[in-house]
């Protein structure tokens, strides 16, 4: 793969070539995606979807939204700290193309903002919830209708792909979608592959897949234009997409267990020792024992254990551009951390103590009874109606659909898509709302 290729500022939708060395410096495209993403309404709603403790009352716990702004702006820091190296070692990319390290910080920060704007409601269980309803509940009778590859889509749910379809779908008067740059979109997909085959694999990028099959074209059409490896089965991912699956990582081992902590269901004093353990070779102990309360002394290790992993990950990378580019690396940038004990070790304790907490999985079970009944109203009147036979219950139940929904779609996994991808749009109490003005219950 080539940098010159990879860094293109080409958009979703466009017919001809941007060259980085004309465009307005203080209106850079890449930057113009960051613009684009955290004004649309898909983003907005990041703000009520669960990040770790759905419908949580607490004031220090991180949504979606917080979680994916703090993601971008660590992933701006990656972006740029490769982009100087990079630049050193392709100088003709600054010196005759005109791109700078600025822009890698763009492009990862954007796409990092971008990451988890496809997920459903209830966190992680929410796609799950949306997988079971067609793997083994009422949609299971659509498997014989749909193709494989179609009903693997459903039945593994993937909020990625789903985002890869917010951010590319077009619709009268939006051809593009929200018509971000080939570099970004490029970056934003982790997973460059469709659902089928499964196979189990040690390579990273096969862990899950990018895109519904109603997208694959558009993505091959990316693909093609920065120039990425074909692979088993798909593609290799972009080079940068390593950086935010790193800013990510980052974020949720750190300030996850940060939110345990100040929820109180992790013990402080065990949690400290374990971030200090992470940090101990940069510890300031005259300034941590200085500080006298929780929020500050966490704060303090939070800063700290960022910055370090940080600067690791940039070192990681670059040791191994020459292999990305190549196609012939396939782990995460943190599997190779010489903090990797400490860092599966906050892990451990998050999954014990957070994850599976008893407060997060009661409200995960409601989660997959509402989104369950969703699913099941909406896509029975859908078809109902497509089929010309749909009830005055089904009128109703089609007026609660927002205007962008479209209803005609000839290919039953088309209008099958589009139900599960209006229910992913649901934020966490809207999607609560919706199960309660349907079934007439007030869900506590």
């Amino acid at each position: 793969m080539e940098w010159e290729k990879l860094l293109s500022l080409k958009r979703h939708g466009d017919e001809f070539k941007r060259k980085r060395i004309v465009q307005d410096e203080t209106r850079l495209g890449f930057e113009v995606d960051y613009d684009r993403i955290i004004f649309s309404s898909e983003f907005r709603s990041l703000q009520d979807k669960t990040q770790v403790v759905p419908f949580s009352q607490g004031d220090f716990v991180h949504t979606r939204l917080t979680h994916s702004l703090e993601t971008s702006v660590v992933g701006r820091s990656l972006g740029r700290k490769v982009g100087v190296e990079i630049l050193k070692k392709y100088p003709h990319l600054k010196n005759k193309l005109g791109y700078q390290s600025n822009d890698f910080g763009a492009i990862v920060a954007s796409a990092s903002l971008a990451h988890d704007i496809g997920n459903p409601p209830f966190g992680h269980s929410g796609e799950k919830s949306i997988g079971q309803y067609f793997f083994s509940g009422p949609g299971k009778k659509f498997k014989d209708i749909l193709n494989k590859k179609e009903f693997q889509d459903l039945c593994d749910f993937e909020g990625n792909a789903n985002g890869f379809k917010i951010l590319t779908q077009s619709r009268p008067g939006r051809e593009g979608g929200l018509r971000l740059s080939y570099a970004t979109l490029g970056t934003f997909v982790k997973y460059p592959k469709e659902s089928l085959p499964v196979k189990p694999s040690s390579n990273i990028s096969d862990k899950k897949y990018g895109f519904f099959q109603n997208e694959k074209n558009t993505y091959v059409d990316i693909a093609n234009e920065l120039g990425l490896l074909k692979d088993d089965g798909g593609y290799n991912r972009h080079p940068l997409t390593f950086l935010v699956e790193a800013a990510d990582d980052i974020c949720y081992t750190i300030i996850d267990f940060e939110d345990g902590i100040n929820l109180g269901l992790v013990q402080e004093d065990y949690a400290l020792e374990y971030l200090i353990n992470l940090v101990r070779d940069s510890i300031n102990t005259e300034k941590y024992n200085a500080l006298n309360n929780t929020i500050d002394r966490v704060s303090y290790l939070r800063a700290l254990s960022i910055n370090t992993l940080i600067n690791e990950a940039v070192q990681i990378f670059i040791e191994n551009e020459d292999d990305i580019l190549s196609g012939n690396f396939h782990v995460s940038l943190l599997k190779k951390s010489k903090h990797k004990p400490q860092i599966s070790d906050i892990i451990k304790i998050s999954v014990e103590k957070i994850y599976e907490s008893k407060e997060v999985i009661e409200k995960e079970v409601a989660g997959y009874n509402i989104i369950n009944k969703l699913l099941d109203t909406f896509i029975s009147s859908v078809n109902r109606y497509y089929e010309g036979n749909q009830t005055s219950y089904d009128d109703l139940i089609l007026k609660l659909l927002p205007s962008t929904t479209n209803l005609n779609h000839d290919n039953l996994y088309s209008r099958l898509l589009e139900i599960c991808h209006y229910v992913a749009s649901l934020s966490d109490r809207k999607a609560l709302n919706v199960y309660n003005k349907i079934t007439g219950v007030e869900y506590q």
